[in-house]
C-alpha cells in the first residue's frame, strides 16, 4: 500500500515509471481485498475494525480510479462496439498521478480485452463480496457498455497478455485463448449483478447474452492447450483454467492444459512464458527467462484444488528463488535469466546454470498473488471468500438439462388444425398474461441497455440474440415475456418457411440448448409458434403462383421463395 498512489488509487509500475497499467493493478489490488476480508474474520477491536475498512477502501479507490482512467475515452468504447479498429481500443496504461493517457493510440498494442476482462471479472467478485465500487448509474451504463466492448472477444483479434500480438514481435494482433477465456469469465460473473449491491434495484443490473459467452466458450475449447495461431502454448493460460478467471468447464481440458505447461515450460525458477519448437526463433531456444510469477498461479491453484501437497510443493519452489529484503521481507522478483557469460554452457546443457534476478522487485504483480497462497496456505482466508460468485465450481458435474418446449398455435384455426392429430395446444393469445414475442423484439430491446446521452454511448450494436437469449422469461415493467427463436422468424431468414429444414436446424439447437446450459439457473423453456404457412403450403403456393405468373406446378417451399424473389416480386410477410 506503500506504493498506491494517494490521489488516484493507482499503482505505478516502478519508482521511476508512473504509468499504471489495468492488468497489473487488478492484480496488485488482490492482495489488499484478501487481506481485508482476513482481517474482518478476526475484527474483535477496533483497530481491526479500522484497518479492515482501510483496505476496503484503498480496494475501492484503485478499481475507482481504473474506471475514471477509462471512462475518460468513453468515446474510444463507442467507437470500438462498431470498428473493432484496434486504435480505437481503450488504452491499456494511464498514467498513475492523474489517470490520463502516457502514450498516443498507435504507440502501444492497447487491444488488450483480457485486461479490460479482469477488471469486470474482479469488480463483479468484489461486489459480491460486498464492497460497493460503483456510485450512479451514468457509471452503470458505461459498465454495461464495457460488456458491450467484450462480448465479441471470441472473433477479435488482440495483443493478448503480454502485450506483443503474434509469436514474430511484429506487433499483429491475433485470436488468443488467453483473452477469449478472461472475456468469458467476466460474462458470466456480470450477468444479473447489481452494482449497487443490496441497495440496488432493476437499474443498476448488468445484462448479457449467455450466447456471447457460449460462444467463447466454444472458440476456447478448439483452441486449448494452444494460446493462439502462433503460440502453441503460453503460461498465462493458468489465469483462465483456475484462479481468478475458471473460464474451462471441462475438467480433461484443464488437466491437458496445466499439463502441458508444467512439462514444457516449468523451470527451476519458474515458467516460461512461451513455448518454442526448435525451429522457431532458435536464438532464443533453451534460454528463456523463467518467471516466478507462475510459481503463485500454480499455488493458488492447488490451493483451490484442496491439494495442500502440491500448494506446500510449489511454495517451495517459490520461496527458494525469493529474495530476501533488508527488513527481512521476502520479496518475488520479475524473473530469472541466463546471465551473459553462462550463455553458451546453458544452450550446451539447459536448466545447468544458475540464473540472476532481473526486472522490477518485487513485482507487485506476483508478490500479491505470493501474499493470497500464503493466506489461503494458512488458514486466513477461505477459497469461497476470494470467489463469492462460486466461478471455482463451474467445471463440476452438472445435473442433466431437461430442455422445455411449448408449442403455441397462431390462431385458433391451426388449434383446432392440431387437436384433429390430438394434439392439444394453446394459442399465442390464449398464454395471457405471459406476452409472446418474435426475438427481434429482444434484440432491439437488449439496443437500449447502456444507453446515456451524458456519455455519449448508445448501447449494443449487434441485432443477434440466440438460443440461450430466447430460452428464458424476462420481466419487464410488471409483465412477463416469452420470446420465439431467431429460426423462427420468416422476416430474418425465409428458410424459416420451410417446416422441414427449420426442424433439422430445431432439432441441432435443442441439442445445443441441454450441452451449454450447464452454467446458467433454472431449465431453458423454447417456445415454437406453429404458423398457418407451416400447414397451408398448397395456399402459399397458390399465393406465389398467382403474383410471379409461374406454372401451378409442385416444388419445395425453399425453391418457391428463390423464384418468387427472382421474378421481382414483394418477399412474403406475414
Amino acid at each position: 500500500m506503500n506504493h498506491q498512489n494517494p490521489v488516484t488509487g493507482l499503482f505505478p509500475a516502478s519508482p521511476n515509471n508512473d504509468h499504471a497499467w489495468i492488468r497489473d493493478n487488478i492484480y496488485c489490488i488482490l492482495a489488499v481485498w484478501g487481506l481485508s476480508m482476513a482481517y474482518k474474520k478476526i475484527a474483535d477491536a477496533d483497530e481491526d475494525r479500522a484497518k479492515t475498512y482501510e483496505l476496503e477502501q484503498s480496494c475501492v479507490k484503485l478499481m475507482r480510479g481504473l474506471l475514471m482512467a477509462m471512462m475518460q475515452q468513453k468515446e474510444k468504447v463507442e467507437k470500438f462496439k462498431s470498428s473493432q479498429n484496434p486504435h480505437d481500443a481503450l488504452h491499456a496504461k494511464y498514467s498513475s498521478v492523474n489517470c490520463q493517457t502516457v502514450v498516443g493510440d498507435t504507440e502501444w498494442g492497447h487491444l488488450q480485452i483480457d485486461a479490460i476482462s479482469l477488471y469486470l471479472l474482479i469488480l463483479a467478485q468484489m461486489t459480491a463480496s460486498g464492497l460497493q465500487i460503483i456510485f450512479n448509474l451514468d457509471e452503470v451504463a458505461f459498465i454495461q457498455n464495457l460488456v458491450f466492448y467484450i462480448e465479441s472477444a471470441y472473433c477479435t483479434p488482440d495483443y493478448g497478455i503480454w502485450e506483443r500480438g503474434d509469436k514474430t514481435n511484429h506487433g499483429l494482433p491475433e485470436l488468443n485463448a488467453s483473452s477469449i477465456g478472461m472475456a468469458k469469465a467476466a460474462m458470466e460473473a456480470m450477468n444479473e449483478l447489481d452494482l449497487f449491491g443490496a441497495r440496488g434495484g432493476p437499474t443498476s443490473v448488468i445484462h448479457v447474452l449467455g450466447d456471447e459467452a457460449q460462444k467463447c466458450q466454444a472458440v476456447l475449447q478448439s483452441m486449448l492447450p494452444r494460446e493462439s495461431n502462433s503460440k502453441e502454448l503460453d503460461s498465462g493460460l493458468l489465469s483462465i483454467i483456475s484462479f481468478p478467471a475458471f473460464a474451462v468447464d471441462e475438467p480433461n481440458l484443464i488437466h491437458l492444459t496445466r499439463d502441458a505447461i508444467v512439462k514444457k515450460l516449468q523451470g527451476r525458477y519458474g515458467c516460461k512464458r512461451l513455448y518454442y519448437e526448435p525451429w522457431e526463433l532458435r536464438m532464443f531456444e533453451n534460454i528463456e527467462c523463467e518467471w516466478p510469477l507462475f510459481f503463485c498461479y500454480l499455488i493458488l491453484d492447488y490451493c483451490f484444488q484442496g491439494n495442500k501437497e502440491g500448494v506446500a510443493i510449489y511454495m517451495k519452489y517459490l520461496e527458494d528463488v525469493m529474495i530476501k529484503a533488508e527488513d527481512g521481507m521476502k520479496l518475488v522478483p520479475e524473473l530469472y535469466s541466463v546471465a551473459s557469460e553462462d550463455v553458451s554452457a546453458e544452450y550446451a546443457e539447459p536448466g545447468s546454470q544458475s540464473r540472476i534476478a532481473l526486472g522490477r522487485c518485487p513485482f507487485m504483480w506476483a508478490q500479491s498473488l505470493y501474499i493470497l497462497g500464503k493466506l489461503l496456505q494458512e488458514g486466513f482466508l477461505a477459497v469461497g471468500e476470494l470467489d463469492p460468485l462460486n466461478r471455482r465450481l463451474c467445471s463440476e458435474k452438472k445435473p442433466d438439462v431437461v430442455v422445455q418446449v411449448v408449442i403455441l398455435a397462431e390462431d385458433t384455426e391451426i388449434r383446432e388444425k392440431m387437436a384433429q392429430h390430438d394434439i392439444h395446444v394453446q394459442t399465442i393469445a390464449e398464454v395471457a398474461p405471459i406476452e409472446v414475442q418474435p426475438a427481434k423484439v429482444l434484440s432491439n430491446l437488449y439496443t437500449y441497455l447502456g444507453r446515456n446521452k451524458k456519455l455519449g454511448l448508445s448501447g449494443r450494436k449487434s441485432r443477434d440474440v440466440g438460443i440461450l437469449s430466447t430460452s428464458k422469461l424476462y420481466s419487464l415493467q410488471d409483465k412477463i415475456f416469452a420470446f420465439t427463436p431467431q429460426l423462427t422468424d420468416m422476416t430474418r431468414f425465409y428458410i424459416a418457411s420451410d417446416y422441414e429444414l427449420m426442424i433439422d436446424i430445431f432439432k441441432g439447437e435443442i441439442n445445443f440448448l441441454k450441452s451449454s446450459w450447464q452454467n446458467m439457473l433454472g431449465r431453458p423453456l423454447v417456445v415454437m409458434p406453429l404458423k398457418s404457412i407451416h400447414l397451408a403450403l398448397d395456399f402459399v403456393q397458390a399465393i406465389i403462383v398467382k403474383q410471379s405468373g409461374l406454372p401451378n406446378t409442385e416444388f419445395p417451399v425453399c425453391e418457391i421463395f428463390v423464384r418468387f424473389e427472382s421474378y421481382g416480386c414483394p418477399l412474403w410477410n406475414d
